[in-house]
């Protein structure tokens, strides 16, 4: 029998389905991975604000992770919403346990609406603890702003703060610069050395982009899982979201969500 790729997502719950672990199994399932999960946190959300948090005990959440790890097993995973310095420190103590070497750490630290998913003190633990176990971090503009100190207005900030950010212990960083202004998109890679690579996207014009950071982290774990080389990843991963976004789905009174099945037959037009 040909073998299952398997990938975990470690993330808090969107009863909405745009965003946490419920876009990241969507994903899965659409690249053809089997998808589990382990609950950090559960929101009250939909698409146009977080209501409230509340936060799972850590210990619960290390569980979580056991269970599969000794009997399904993982071939990569990632970590979404956090909340907290306990949790945080479960899951580090999970990835050693288990040696999860694939790991893909998005940096969550506020929802689209501004409402706080990362306590400010937990951040510090964030960056020491998990850091140095991710494969690949992938903070977006405002996190990479509050992560590095500084303010990234241009491309030469962006690859300044990916140099700080991989000292910090992580094997890659992928600025997402969504936040840019600009008809396109430029993600930014940074391995080490004096080489960046950039990833390069048509902005599409849509308030509908609830969970996109979820669902690039969740593509690019994925991706991985089915044994593919880390850039290659990426790239596929990138194009996915793409298409995500270019047939979102207007739901919602606020930010809509992407439409993760856009790339299985019929999905399109059954929407």
């Amino acid at each position: 029998m040909e073998r299952i790729p398997r990938a975990l997502t470690i993330a808090g719950s969107d009863p909405s389905g745009g965003a946490g672990l419920q876009a990241d199994l969507k994903t899965f399932t659409a690249l053809g991975v089997y998808g589990m999960s382990a609950v950090t946190s559960v929101t009250v959300q939909n698409t146009e604000r977080v209501v409230y948090a509340k936060e799972l005990p850590p210990e619960l959440v290390y569980d979580q992770i056991k269970v599969v790890a000794e009997d399904i097993g993982i071939d990569a995973a990632k970590t979404g919403m956090l909340s907290g310095e306990e949790v945080i420190l479960a899951v580090a103590k999970a990835v050693r346990d288990f040696k999860i070497d694939r790991l893909i750490v998005d940096t969550v630290l506020r929802s689209k609406s501004g409402y706080s998913l990362l306590k400010d003190e937990a951040i510090r633990v964030l960056v020491k603890e998990l850091f140095p176990h991710a494969l690949l971090i992938t903070p977006n503009i405002p996190e990479a702003e509050v992560l590095c100190g500084d303010r990234l207005v241009k491309l030469r900030d962006i690859e300044l703060c990916a140099k700080k950010l991989l000292s910090m212990g992580p094997r890659g960083v992928l600025i997402k610069g969504g936040h840019m202004e600009g008809d396109k998109a430029i993600d930014v890679l940074y391995t080490g050395g004096d080489e960046f690579h950039y990833f390069v996207g048509d902005r599409v014009r849509t308030k509908n982009l609830h969970g996109t950071g979820c669902t690039l982290s969740a593509a690019i774990t994925a991706l991985l899982a089915k044994g593919y080389e880390f850039y290659e990843a990426i790239k596929k991963a990138k194009d996915y979201v793409q298409g995500a976004i270019e047939n979102s789905l207007p739901l919602g009174k606020g930010h809509g969500p992407l439409n993760h099945m856009w790339n299985i037959k019929g999905c399109v037009e059954d929407f």
